[in-house]
C-alpha cells in the first residue's frame, strides 16, 4: 500500500496541519493548529508555572505533527532555560512527524525547537543538555504499557487523539486506566475533548474533571474547550451544571475495550448497544431543557 501523502493545509493564524485520509479529520483546528496546542493544552495544563521547577516530565498521546511538543518547549525554555525535561511521546504513524519537519511547517518555532522536531521525526530520540525524548511508534495502548511498567509519571501529559467517534481504541476507560498511571500525583492531563463518554470514562479511570471554559463570546452549544483531568478536584475548573447534568445521560455511556486489542467498529458497536439498553436520561432531553440544538 502506498504511504498517504501529507498534504500541509493553512489554518487561521498561519501555521499547517494535515488531513487524515483513514481517520476522516484534520489534526488540529483549523482555526489555528499552534494556537490550539498553546490554548487547550500548554495553558491548561499550567506550564508556564511549572517551568520554574528543575526537572519536568511530559507524555505527549499522539505526537502526530509535534506541535503541542514544541509549543510546551518553547513556553518551558522561555520561562527557565535551565529546566531539565524528560519527554516521552507515542505515535502511530512515523511518516507524520516525518512529512511534518519540511518548509514552511517548522517556521513558526524556534531554531532550537526545530532542531527538536527534526531529530524526533528522524531518530524517534532528541538527546540535548535539557532534554530527554523519546518518540515511541505502535499503537498506543500497547506502547503505553512500557511506561507504565518504568514507573514514569508525567507533571503534563497532552491526549490529542483523533475523535472518540473516529478512533474510540483511545477513548476507553482501559486506556485511561494506562494514562492514569503515567500522571504524576500533581500533575495534569489536558485534552480537546468535552464528550461526556470521554468524560465519564476519565471518571473510571481515578481523575477528578475540570472544564476549559470557552471564550467570552460563544454560542449555547460551545459550553466548553475541552477537559482537564488531575487527582485533586481542588486545582480545576469546575464543570458547569450543564455539563454536571450532562454526564447523567446516555451520552455518558463510555467506550469499554478490555483486552486493548478491540478494533473501532467493534467498540464502537458495543458502545451502542450498550446506550440502547441505558436507563439514563436520553441525551436529546438534556440538550431541550438546556436550549441547545
Amino acid at each position: 500500500m502506498p504511504l498517504q501523502p501529507w498534504v500541509p493545509q493553512p489554518t487561521t493564524d498561519g501555521s499547517f496541519t494535515f488531513f487524515s485520509e483513514d481517520f476522516g479529520e484534520s489534526f488540529h483546528s483549523l482555526h489555528g493548529a499552534r494556537a490550539e496546542a498553546f490554548s487547550k493544552f500548554v495553558v491548561a495544563t499550567e506550564l508556564r508555572t511549572k517551568a520554574h521547577h528543575r526537572h519536568l516530565r511530559l507524555l505527549d498521546v499522539c505526537y502526530g505533527l509535534g506541535y503541542n511538543t514544541a509549543a510546551a518547549l518553547e513556553t518551558i525554555w522561555a520561562v527557565n532555560p535551565e529546566c531539565q525535561v524528560e519527554l516521552y511521546a507515542l505515535e502511530l504513524d512515523a511518516t507524520v512527524p516525518q512529512a511534518a519537519i519540511a518548509p514552511p511547517l517548522l517556521d513558526g518555532w524556534s531554531p532550537t525547537v526545530q532542531a527538536v522536531l527534526q531529530q524526533m521525526a528522524l531518530t524517534h530520540a532528541c538527546i540535548s543538555p535539557h532534554l530527554t525524548a523519546t518518540l515511541l511508534l505502535g499503537d498506543a495502548r500497547q506502547t503505553i504499557q512500557t511506561l507504565c511498567t518504568s514507573s514514569f509519571q508525567a507533571d503534563a501529559i497532552f491526549f490529542d487523539p483523533f475523535s472518540p467517534r473516529r478512533c474510540p481504541q483511545l477513548w476507553t476507560i482501559e486506556f485511561f486506566a494506562l494514562v492514569a498511571r503515567c500522571l504524576a500525583p500533581d500533575g495534569k492531563l489536558a485534552t480537546y475533548s468535552r464528550s461526556a463518554a470521554v468524560r465519564s470514562a476519565m471518571q473510571s479511570a481515578g481523575f477528578c474533571l475540570g472544564t476549559l471554559p470557552p471564550d467570552t463570546d460563544h454560542l449555547p452549544h460551545e459550553w466548553s474547550q475541552g477537559t482537564i483531568g488531575s487527582f485533586d478536584a481542588q486545582t480545576l475548573h469546575p464543570l458547569t451544571q450543564l455539563e454536571q447534568e450532562h454526564l447523567q445521560t446516555r451520552a455518558a455511556v463510555p467506550y469499554r475495550d478490555p483486552t486493548l486489542r478491540g478494533d473501532a467498529t467493534t467498540i464502537l458497536e458495543q458502545h451502542y448497544q450498550e446506550q440502547q439498553q441505558s436507563t439514563l436520561e436520553s441525551t436529546s432531553s438534556w440538550r431541550r431543557r438546556w436550549g441547545i440544538r
